[in-house]
């Protein structure tokens, strides 16, 4: 019994890694076809807004702005900017245990809002983490950006 539930459960595991790999990998050179932002905006609002841009058509000042004000350290880490955490934990532990500032670098926020349902549970930030190191080893920076 014990050995065929620890069998179900390699199963399940398996199975996540290689669809969550074929499906980072097929969102490499296709637009996300719907996010969770925008199913959220569609049930606020009726409707999906969307319209997708390619880097090739966006300004050039567009990538840089967002780099600039999310994640000045982007190209000089690897998904996750650990001195940022440690110095938003430090931050936040001296108010008094309220969160009031965060360190998700723009890799974590793509895998958040392209793979990943809103919420703040371990489990969501366990997934966006596994998708944040998907993302960096199978896209470019430049389409994380984008």
């Amino acid at each position: 019994m014990v050995r065929r539930a620890f069998g179900i459960v390699g199963a399940v595991i398996l199975w996540f890694v290689v669809i969550s790999i074929f499906w980072a990998l097929a969102l490499r050179v296709l637009p996300p076809p719907v996010t969770w932002v925008m199913a959220q905006q569609a049930h606020e609002q009726g409707r999906i807004r969307r319209e997708w841009k390619s880097l090739d058509h966006m300004s050039g000042a567009m990538p840089l702005a967002v780099i600039a004000s999310e994640d000045q350290n982007f190209f000089d880490h690897f998904g996750f900017d650990w001195r940022a955490m440690r110095n938003a934990m430090k931050y936040n532990e001296r108010k008094n245990g309220r969160r009031v500032k965060g360190a998700s670098t723009l890799s974590q926020q793509t895998a958040k809002n392209v793979f990943c349902w809103p919420g703040r549970t371990i489990v969501r930030k366990g997934i966006e983490a596994w998708f944040t190191l998907l993302i960096e080893c199978l896209w470019s920076k430049e389409r994380i950006v984008e």
